[in-house]
């Protein structure tokens, strides 16, 4: 895997709204009301949403997803495998105060160069539900690695 290169820029508020609104149109298919959370290169909040009869567990989650994104440079539904016990990652979770959540739905938002300038992470729903809303949203902005 290519090393990630990660952007301190600032991700523009009008790019987090257009990634969100992209996202609720898969989440509302689903039928599952969710939370989708954007972060910036650095892993700071952006912007939140959540929706009606979302429960309120997904706000974290949805923003725990999207900042390890940013933090790893991939998708954490890439991300799972190595955080298992044994895995190369496994003690990972514990060595950092900040939130962070392996458990797809999270994905990095990508310049068309391939650097991440964010991620965008969805909760409320399966792990599959919320990969698929993500994905779709940053798939829009540029890529998904």
């Amino acid at each position: 895997m290519d090393m990630a290169v990660i952007s301190p820029i600032i991700l523009p508020l009008k790019l987090a709204r257009l990634l969100t609104d992209e996202a609720m149109k898969t989440v509302r298919e689903s039928g599952i009301p969710a939370c989708i959370a954007v972060v910036d290169g650095g892993g700071h909040l952006v912007l939140v949403t959540r929706m009606d009869g979302a429960v309120v567990g997904a706000i974290d989650s949805s923003i725990a997803k999207a900042r390890t994104a940013v933090y790893f440079g991939a998708s954490t539904s890439d991300l799972s495998g190595g955080v298992s016990p044994g895995g190369p990652m496994a003690t990972i979770e514990t060595a950092s105060s900040t939130k962070l959540a392996f458990v797809a739905g999270g994905v990095p938002i990508l310049d068309p160069e391939g650097v991440v300038i964010g991620g965008i992470g969805a909760g409320g729903g399966s792990p599959g539900q919320d990969h698929a809303a993500v994905s779709a949203a940053a798939r829009m902005a540029g890529g998904v690695r």
